[in-house]
């Protein structure tokens, strides 16, 4: 039975974001129990929702990101529509934009200025590469920032470098600016006040590079591409198996490696033979390790392959498709899986990661239409009806 409410039941967050970086940080807002209203452009709202129509119809990058959100559809450009969005913030906990560089403070919307004239608000300006520096009025869609951040350039085989497959630099971005609210409302519960956040692509993913910026920084050269291989451990790879599969493993000690050549590649002589006994002479050897260990799982199928592996007590996993983990039998297990609701009808979305076993399950909410909840949040901020139909046949809102 729950004992306590979602931890922002009672928050109200109002946005006016596209794309991925700022709508993945309100939507787990959202899932914590927030109310968000998304401001969006009338003439097509967040550009997010035209990007595909994969989910029947819909955007997939838009489905994802905007669950449980409010959408008003406002002209920030006419006045009358700036005037609504600040009616709005005045009566909201937490702002997030990010409009391209300049936009936000040029509308007055900006969290410096939004802080200085509502103390309680927590304002949070996402950017590209931050407020200032060279590089600040640059466009900074994720491909780039994966590239200017260096990701690029350890990600991909020796022989070509790849950019990641999801949006690494958005998603790093999201989850500081969603960490960055949640800090500052801590902050205000106990000085009353909120104040500005900011995050950017940039300094989000430049964190994330920590490994090989250390690595290269201190080190003196940064980690080779090695594709599925491990740079400094082997065998650490995908191989393949006899059905077809891939299964990559990982040796971690010495004591693993004696277990996989005794009990998998059944091949118990190379546990003490000293051009595999240590890490150091494997990864030196690393293709003759390889040989070994890619002929033992070549013999096998995939299932065989890590029931082996698993039993030798070896890190291992299938090399799944996208396919393959929407039938994930950890994901059914664990009942993972919720309809949510959208103008295409119930779509299956996974649970947010962070789990409250004492409190409701995250209200997973619709998916919204542009401008459905306009009516309903200008009536809330006691605008007359009359005065909604002045506006929208104006074309200020939709």
């Amino acid at each position: 039975m729950s004992t306590q409410p979602l931890p922002l039941d009672g928050i109200t967050v109002v946005s006016v974001e596209q794309a991925v970086a700022a709508p993945f940080a309100t939507r787990q807002l959202a899932d914590l129990g927030a109310r968000v209203v998304k401001i969006e452009r009338p003439d097509g709202g967040d550009f997010a929702r035209g990007y595909d129509t994969a989910a029947r119809g819909l955007a997939s990058h838009f489905v994802w990101c905007n669950r449980g959100k409010e959408s008003v559809a406002v002209d920030l450009k006419d006045p009358r529509g700036l005037a609504l969005a600040r009616r709005l913030v005045a009566e909201a906990d937490v702002f997030v934009q990010n409009l391209a560089h300049g936009a936000a403070a040029r509308l007055g919307l900006d969290a410096a200025t939004l802080c200085a004239a509502h103390p309680r608000l927590v304002a949070v300006d996402v950017s590209g590469y931050g407020p200032d520096g060279p590089y600040a009025h640059r466009r900074a869609y994720d491909m780039l920032v994966q590239c200017e951040t260096g990701l690029v350039s350890v990600t991909g085989t020796p022989e070509e470098p790849v950019k990641s497959g999801i949006p690494a630099a958005d998603i790093a971005a999201g989850m500081y600016a969603y960490a960055g609210v949640l800090a500052a409302l801590v902050r205000r519960g106990t000085t009353g006040r909120g104040g500005p956040v900011e995050v950017s692509l940039f300094d989000a993913l430049a964190e994330w590079m920590g490994h090989p910026l250390h690595h290269g920084a201190h080190g003196g050269t940064a980690p080779a591409r090695t594709g599925l291989a491990h740079a400094v451990i082997a065998p650490y790879d995908a191989y393949p198996t006899a059905d077809g599969g891939l299964v990559l493993l990982s040796v971690q000690n010495d004591r693993e490696w004696r277990r996989l050549a005794e009990r998998v590649l059944e091949r118990p002589e190379l546990a003490a033979d000293p051009g595999f006994a240590t890490n150091a002479a494997r990864v030196a050897g690393r293709a003759a390790t390889d040989a070994a260990v890619g002929a033992a799982l070549a013999a096998l199928p995939a299932d065989e392959a890590v029931k082996r592996l698993d039993a030798a007590g070896i890190a291992c996993a299938r090399l799944n498709s996208v396919a393959e983990l929407v039938r994930h039998p950890q994901l059914a297990a664990r009942d993972r899986w919720r309809p949510v609701d959208s103008p295409a009808g119930p779509l299956p979305s996974l649970l947010p990661p962070v789990v409250f076993p004492d409190g409701p399950e995250a209200p997973m909410g619709r998916i919204p239409a542009l401008g459905e909840s306009t009516d309903a949040v200008l009536a809330g901020l006691g605008v007359p009806a009359a005065e909604v139909e002045e506006l929208r046949a104006a074309g200020v809102i939709a």
